[in-house]
């Protein structure tokens, strides 16, 4: 106590802390939410550029403008990073913003811990670009860096890249036990679990998932480690190891982080709708059963990315019919989303057009996500432009968009100010187009044989791939538009009034924080009076 006495002391007699010290030592939960979206956002304009460079590769056959090496470690860090540094922390940072305003709580339950599960990003993503100036180069073994290639024949900085994963792990670990002590102890008085909003529902199961496999994930490059310096032989067949060891290692962390990845966006998508369609989400408590399921299959299915490694049938059929089960928790919820739509009030605000085209485009990904999960079918579509094109359709209008969704809807009440919706929908357009000019096209040269992570391709996917690269770099410029328009909301913006989306008017609502809803509809947009008395 008399700690928190003689820090109230300080800052009565110096201020509080001005400039780069107060977001250095900042416990709010808002700041450090703040920080780790604007963290994702550099990591995104980072990790794509190294897709620029993958895609101007691309644009033609032959050899263009980088190496072959140099290929391999744009693929190799533009999967990590748009994975650990751009969908996971933007998602801990709405985590950060949203979880103790949704559940009525002061902050986070454990602020200093929030504090440090921030400041390590940098510091992970720090080593793991510096290795691009190290001898030896930067890792160059993909994204999922099977070994033997990322430890009998890696280049020595493969030691730091061991070195980052571990730090960004342990980020993620320390910010779920802060997520899910927090839900656990401080909802206000009578929110019960079932009440809670889905957004918060989304985050307790996914804070569970990365707890459970983060740790996966150290004792992987753990062993890697051991096998690069101590001379053990976890993956090493000539030591009596196993390369395909590592596989399964890798896929059971993997396979839930998939869904790490998804789940939070389930519920800000759920907020978004019922808000636009002005009704309560339809079926609550199927939804939060639908997203627990999938976080509990999640764990039973993680040999679907080895069908070609050579498992015994009973290995192929148990995990092809546990993969095709997601479907099913997946598909209540699609159908959820459109009936909460069904007979709505709707309006097409920015937020809106993202969560629709998230849920119609995630379900292309879906789609195709049965698709693979056909072992004998999965033989052909295995490491071709198939599955880059599934996951893209997971992760970009999937994931991402959700994001935008989110920051789109949750800016008025952040800021105070209205971004400029004209601007947002051109944004949007923009980046409906050019996501799918980019992965649609996949689906072809994949099916027609077309190998991913190779920077050269045959005459015949000539076509395709040049239209994949113009959507790309159209799809990176939107991404510009972006930054512009949060960068005049922040400094531009006309104050948000009490009915931040004017589309309600037209159709004859008053739809405030006040208005008569289920708890769980806790999430519809603020009026200015809550938002001055919450800051």
């Amino acid at each position: 106590m008399s700690a928190v006495i003689d820090s109230h002391h300080d800052d009565h007699h110096h201020g509080p802390a001005k400039g780069f010290s107060r977001w250095l030592y900042t416990t709010n939960h808002k700041d450090i939410g703040s920080m780790y979206l604007w963290f994702s956002l550099v990591m995104l304009f980072i990790g794509g550029a190294m897709a620029m460079v993958i895609r101007a590769e691309l644009f033609e056959p032959g050899s263009q403008i980088v190496s072959p090496e140099f290929y391999n470690q744009m693929v190799t860090n533009h999967g990590l990073i748009m994975v650990f540094g751009v969908i996971m922390p933007a998602f801990v940072g709405f985590a950060n913003w949203m979880i103790p305003m949704q559940i009525g709580a002061p902050d986070m339950a454990l602020p200093r811990l929030n504090n440090l599960s921030f400041w390590i990003l940098p510091v992970a993503f720090g080593i793991l670009l510096s290795t691009f100036f190290m001898e030896g180069g930067a890792p160059n073994f993909g994204w999922t860096f099977y070994a033997p290639l990322s430890t009998e024949y890696a280049p020595p900085t493969v030691t730091f890249f061991i070195f980052s994963v571990h730090i960004m792990g342990a980020s993620s670990i320390m910010g779920s036990i802060n997520i899910i002590t927090t839900i656990l102890n401080m909802r206000a008085p009578g929110m019960t679990l079932m009440k809670m909003p889905l957004f918060v529902w989304s985050w307790f199961i996914t804070a569970y998932l990365l707890i459970a496999v983060m740790p996966v994930l150290a004792g992987a490059v753990t062993m890697m480690l051991m096998d690069i310096h101590a001379g053990t032989s976890f993956f090493k067949a000539g030591g009596g190891g196993d390369p395909v060891l590592f596989q399964h290692i890798f896929w059971f962390f993997g396979h839930p982080e998939v869904y790490i990845m998804i789940l939070p966006a389930f519920g800000i998508v759920s907020h978004i709708i019922e808000t636009f369609s002005r009704k309560p989400i339809f079926g609550y408590s199927s939804m939060v059963y639908a997203i627990a399921s999938i976080a509990l299959l999640s764990f039973v299915v993680w040999a679907h990315h080895m069908f070609t490694v050579g498992m015994p049938i009973a290995g192929e059929l148990f995990f092809m019919y546990s993969t095709m089960l997601i479907a099913i928790p997946t598909g209540v919820k699609v159908f959820n989303w459109l009936s909460t739509m069904f007979k709505g009030s709707l309006t097409f605000e920015t937020p809106m057009l993202f969560a629709i085209a998230f849920v119609a485009l995630f379900t292309i990904g879906g789609l195709s996500g049965i698709m693979l999960a056909i072992a004998p079918a999965d033989f052909q579509y295995h490491d071709t432009y198939f599955v880059v094109a599934h996951f893209h359709y997971v992760l970009v209008p999937g994931a991402l968009f959700s994001l935008l969704a989110a920051a789109y809807y949750w800016i008025p009440k952040w800021t105070g100010k209205m971004y400029d919706e004209t601007l947002g929908k051109v944004h949007f357009w923009m980046s409906f187009i050019s996501v799918n000019l980019t992965f649609f096209p996949m689906h072809f040269v994949g099916l027609a044989g077309m190998p991913r992570r190779i920077p050269d391709y045959a005459m015949q996917f000539a076509d395709w791939n040049m239209m994949v690269s113009v959507g790309a770099f159209l799809f990176g410029i939107s991404q510009l538009l972006f930054l512009f328009i949060v960068l005049k909301c922040i400094y531009n913006g006309k104050a948000a009034t009490t009915e931040v989306w004017e589309g309600a008017k037209d159709k004859g609502f008053e739809w405030t924080v006040d208005s008569p809803a289920p708890y769980h509809t806790f999430s519809s947009p603020p009026s200015m009076e809550s938002l001055k008395s919450s800051s």
